[in-house]
């Protein structure tokens, strides 16, 4: 239909508690791997009021797209904006044309938790790491 945005999920993904941290995205079917899960829409902001909004922040949805640019994903309703960080992810967060798309890195089976490796963050190494996996970081 002209004039309405895409459904930018391409498979079925819940919000649900996490035991990672609060809430997180659970696949609600089977993700095969390397294919496109969704992504996440927001608002557009400069990384400068990115980093602005981020401080003293616990939860952070912000996602830098380029040295200047970077979405607020704080008022989504795409359901992957609750995606969890692991130290061993099933998922990979892709930036693509200012896009934040999420990749399986392998199958997801239905009611997984989707989860990513969060990389550099604006928690600075202050937020302690809870995924769990062999191997963790200990901090974000």
């Amino acid at each position: 239909m002209r004039g309405v945005p895409a459904d930018p999920q391409k498979f079925a993904v819940r919000v649900a508690p996490s035991a990672i941290d609060g809430q997180g995205a659970f696949a609600a079917e089977a993700v095969p791997a390397r294919r496109k899960i969704g992504e996440i829409r927001g608002e557009s902001i400069s990384v400068r009021e990115a980093r602005r909004r981020a401080k003293g922040q616990q939860r952070i949805m912000i996602v830098e797209l380029s040295e200047t640019r970077a979405i607020d994903a704080t008022h989504s309703a795409d359901p992957l904006r609750y995606t969890n960080h692991s130290c061993r992810p099933n998922a990979v967060l892709r930036i693509r044309q200012g896009r934040v798309e999420f990749y399986a890195m392998r199958e997801i089976a239905p009611g997984e938790e989707i989860t990513v490796n969060y990389g550099e963050t604006h928690h600075e190494g202050r937020l302690a790491c809870r995924c769990g996996a062999p191997g963790c970081v200990g901090a974000l």
